[in-house]
């Protein structure tokens, strides 16, 4: 009977500041006080639980049992696209020409820059909060007994000391200490990456330092009551509660620049120096000659900067970063933030959760020892398709042993199908469970034997009890009354008649242990007709049929993508909650690497973070992981200059898939937060996908280093056109706005060609790339230079010489103009691959001559309309000098490239070699 006196004397014979709530209550080892102790800390009454008053005065005193954060505004998120070192200078360029009253300039200048700052602003808007989603998490209702009434109450409206009754489907809503349970059983997957519920007792527990796992009398927000019921005492609310931690470290984590973008920031920034630097001498030195007068010579210099400046840069990225996502997609993989795409390709660690990632989160029955025998089971997670052979004995690809041969076996399979609880449906193209995993798997198992589900013929039916360690079932089969019993190896052993094979057994168990599998005990015995209930005291002279070996089963697919991702040069590691020798099971059967070393949280947080950093890179496997456990050991990696992805599915990995270079989660069993933290979603659960991403990430840079080494010596060669013609005092060849024409087309079309090349052979052969070396390399600058020097020199050579037998300016800049087109168009030829241009692959990207067709389409556009003569200062002109000259200097181009490609692969091949 509820004590209401108990509660009147805790909250009406109280002092006013006794109703403030417990504020210094230690939360310390929780798991070591009693029921009265609990009760005396929290003020509360374990039979009545809270008094609404006082409920009311710590909610206010607390606020609402929710996760609280902070959103940026949009304006805020698209004024920072604008944060880069070449669109400052393109900014100083537009208002410099606006100013001058050169309007044209000025707007082309201005859109090119509004234009990629629409682009990021965009590509952020796409990525989601996770904050948001783990505060989502916590709204539900649970029942709570307050005044010595049971209430249904929003769960926002728990307070810390309030009783909070728990049934099985329940969210649990907060953290707790148990007061009371009965064969309650918790998923606690999504914190701790264990895949069986955890059994809950109310008894304290003696140890002084507990893994949240093994807590086994706490319960805490975000997890879900899978059996039994409870009652316990609210300990933590909100931001207190362990998933308000990890919200804190998710918080906390600042989301860095990924590798690319460091890379295209430093280029940018060094090529925005240099630019800025050359135009302040070379207008020091254009003052002194006196060649133009100011006015013109500063129109000059900021032509110069704006030729010079590969203002398509940031579009021509964006937009090799967007055809890979879009590639992704359809590969399954979901991305989230473009430069994401890229970053996979430069990862040199995977770590990967075990549970749903590398396995399929769906237990399985792998093994059986009977009496006389013991069994491999074949067939992987719940599907039904699968059979036996004698262990280590047959392996005959597709045959199947005759499992009746052995009477014990057919008892057991019989037991299995009868004693479980599970049941199996088949949706969304995969077979979803509603029960226990352990029943699922046995569910399975009767499956796979019989071919179709199991028919309990239920008498009576005992639960299991941490008491007594199983459960049994009492039910009419074959026309006999049978008990059959399922549980611990070692109880279940002590029930039956078998005391004088225990060596027998033991032997078994510490080989089925052995290989990370959890070990059932399944027993049967013919009672009389007339037993009705089930008596666990009587239980005695059971037959054990025998024990059944049950795993997490690694992912078909995983172990090939593993060996994949280790001829690539990716090390993969596996990060779980689950207890050391399981995941070294699974990390031996996945080949996760040539010798696999374990280490576990608790090991972990014995070290400092300079000793976690020494030691970290010694080991693959990180078992009984907290959520700090993996945060620590992410940035550990990075620490020591790993490029490093983070593959996970649960709340727990929330944070270090935030911290990580890239976030990858799982779309089908993931949870929304870790969803939501990742940079990229695996939309299909596959892991194997991470290996195509990863080439797709190499694939990505290949084309986005193209698109530079093509952008930069095409820009320079403008510059130079302009630098050139001030030293050596002549009349520019080419009007400003003919090279903002250029700028605007050529860097809006031909980088565009690269996103449609093919993956080089051997992408996935060569290691991760050096990420700190840039990208660019001696040869690249090499060829910057002479490029650059080639197409200018062309161009100016091209022009005196019309001028020189005196033709018109005109002519000389238009043909200038085509020329440096046509040297920009023979000049992709010779980047988009690495093999000889006249090659089979010359027609293989056909896309490239599309493109080109549309440039040559443009510029047939701007040199014989006539509203576009008046714009660009052109003139209609004869094939000869529009055409035929520009083709040859093109012609000219790609040979001189061409030959510069064969020394380089020569180069480069003796490197290797030597």
């Amino acid at each position: 009977m509820i004590n209401k006196k108990t509660e009147q004397s805790l909250t009406q014979d109280a002092k006013p500041e006794d109703q403030v709530p417990p504020d210094t209550v230690d939360t310390a080892n929780l798991w070591q006080l009693d029921e009265s102790t609990l009760a005396s800390q929290y003020r509360t009454d374990p039979q009545a639980g809270l008094s609404a008053t006082e409920a009311a005065t710590r909610l206010q005193h607390d606020g609402r049992n929710e996760l609280e954060t902070k959103r940026t505004s949009r304006f805020i998120q698209f004024i920072k696209q604008f944060n880069n070192s070449i669109i400052y200078i393109l900014a100083a360029a537009a208002v410099m020409t606006f100013v001058m009253q050169r309007y044209s300039d000025s707007i082309v200048i201005g859109l090119v820059i509004i234009a990629n700052a629409i682009i990021g602003y965009v590509q952020e808007r796409q990525a989601g909060n996770a904050l948001e989603r783990i505060r989502e998490m916590l709204i539900s209702k649970n029942f709570v007994i307050r005044d010595g009434q049971k209430l249904e109450i929003d769960a926002r409206d728990l307070v810390v000391g309030d009783l909070v009754n728990l049934e099985a489907g329940d969210a649990v809503p907060a953290d707790m200490r148990l007061i009371s349970a009965d064969n309650l059983n918790v998923q606690e997957s999504v914190l701790t990456g264990e895949t069986s519920p955890v059994e809950k007792q109310e008894e304290p527990m003696d140890a002084t330092t507990l893994a949240l796992a093994d807590r086994k009398n706490m319960v805490y927000a975000s997890t879900a009551v899978t059996s039994g019921s409870g009652l316990g005492i609210v300990t933590a609310t909100a931001e207190n509660t362990e998933i308000g931690h990890i919200q804190q470290s998710v918080s906390e984590v600042k989301q860095t620049a990924t590798p690319l973008m460091k890379n295209l920031n430093s280029l940018g920034l060094g090529l925005s120096i240099a630019i800025i630097v050359a135009a302040v001498l070379l207008f020091i030195l254009g003052a002194v000659m006196d060649t133009y007068s100011l006015p013109t010579l500063l129109i000059a210099v900021i032509t110069m900067v704006v030729g010079s400046m590969p203002e398509g840069l940031p579009a021509s990225t964006s937009v090799v970063l967007a055809m890979g996502t879009r590639q992704m997609t359809k590969k399954h993989v979901i991305v989230k933030s473009l430069p994401a795409v890229e970053t996979l390709g430069a990862v040199d660690i995977v770590n990967t959760d075990k549970t749903g990632t590398l396995t399929k989160n769906e237990m399985t029955v792998t093994k059986v020892v009977t009496p006389q025998q013991a069994f491999d089971v074949t067939g992987v997670g719940y599907d039904h398709n699968g059979g036996v052979n004698f262990d280590g004995a047959l392996k005959l690809a597709g045959k199947t042993v005759d499992w009746h041969s052995d009477p014990d076996m057919e008892w057991l399979v019989k037991i299995a199908g009868q004693t479980t609880d599970a049941e199996l449906h088949f949706e969304n193209n995969r077979w979803e469970l509603t029960g226990e995993p352990t029943d699922g798997a046995l569910t399975t198992l009767y499956r796979k034997m019989t071919g179709h589900d199991p028919e309990v013929a239920e008498v009576d039916s005992l639960p299991f009890d941490s008491a007594f360690r199983f459960s049994a079932r009492l039910a009419d089969l074959d026309g006999q009354r049978l008990l059959m019993v399922k549980g611990s190896p070692a109880t279940v052993l002590r029930l039956t008649d078998q005391a004088n094979t225990t060596s027998y057994w033991d032997q078994a168990m510490d080989d089925l242990t052995a290989d990370g599998l959890r070990v059932v005990a399944l027993a049967y015995q013919v009672v009389d007709a007339s037993v009705e209930e089930i008596d666990p005291s009587a239980i005695q002279g059971l037959h054990l049929a025998g024990l059944v070996g049950i795993i997490d089963p690694p992912r078909e697919e995983a172990a090939q993508a593993i060996q994949q991702l280790r001829q690539a040069g990716v090390d993969v590691k596996m990060i779980t909650g689950d207890h050391p020798d399981t995941a070294m099971a699974i990390a031996n059967k996945l080949n996760l690497a040539s010798h696999v070393n374990a280490i576990t949280g608790p090991e972990i947080d014995a070290m400092d973070d300079e000793q976690l950093k020494a030691e970290i890179d010694n080991y693959n496997v990180f078992a009984r992981a907290t959520p700090n456990n993996k945060l620590r050991i992410v940035r550990a990696q990075q620490a020591n200059d790993h490029v490093v992805s983070m593959t996970g599915d649960g709340v727990n990995d929330a944070p270090a898939l935030k911290q990580a270079d890239i976030g990858v989660a799982m779309g089908i069993k993931g949870t929304e937060v870790a969803k939501e933290s990742a940079d990229m979603v695996l939309a299909d659960d596959d892991f194997a996908d991470i290996v195509a991403a990863v080439r797709e990430g190499r694939h990505v840079f290949d084309n986005i280093r193209k698109t530079i080494r093509f952008l930069l010596p095409t820009s320079f060669a403008e510059g130079l056109v302009v630098i050139i013609s001030i030293l050596m005092g002549h009349e520019l060849p080419l009007y400003p706005t003919q090279l903002l024409w250029i700028n605007m087309v050529s860097a809006l079309t031909i980088p565009f060609a690269f996103i449609f090349e093919p993956p080089e052979a051997g992408i996935m052969l060569r290691g991760p790339r050096n990420v700190k070396a840039g990208l660019l390399n001696k040869l690249d600058t090499f060829e910057i230079i002479y490029v650059s020097l080639l197409i200018s020199g062309l161009g100016i050579f091209a022009y005196d010489y019309l001028t020189a037998i005196g033709l018109p300016n005109v002519i000389g800049s238009t043909m200038s103009l085509n020329i440096i087109i046509f040297g920009k168009i023979f000049y992709l030829f010779n980047l988009r691959n690495d093999h000889p241009v006249i090659s089979k692959y010359f027609f293989q990207n056909k896309m490239a001559f599309y493109i080109i067709g549309i440039l040559i389409l443009l510029q047939l556009g701007i040199i014989y309309l006539p509203f576009m003569q008046s714009v660009f200062h052109t003139t209609s002109i004869n094939f000869w000098y529009g055409w035929g000259i520009p083709i040859i200097c093109g012609i000219i181009v790609l040979v001189v490239t061409e030959i510069g490609k064969f020394l380089r692969f020569r180069f480069s091949k003796e490197t290797v070699l030597n």
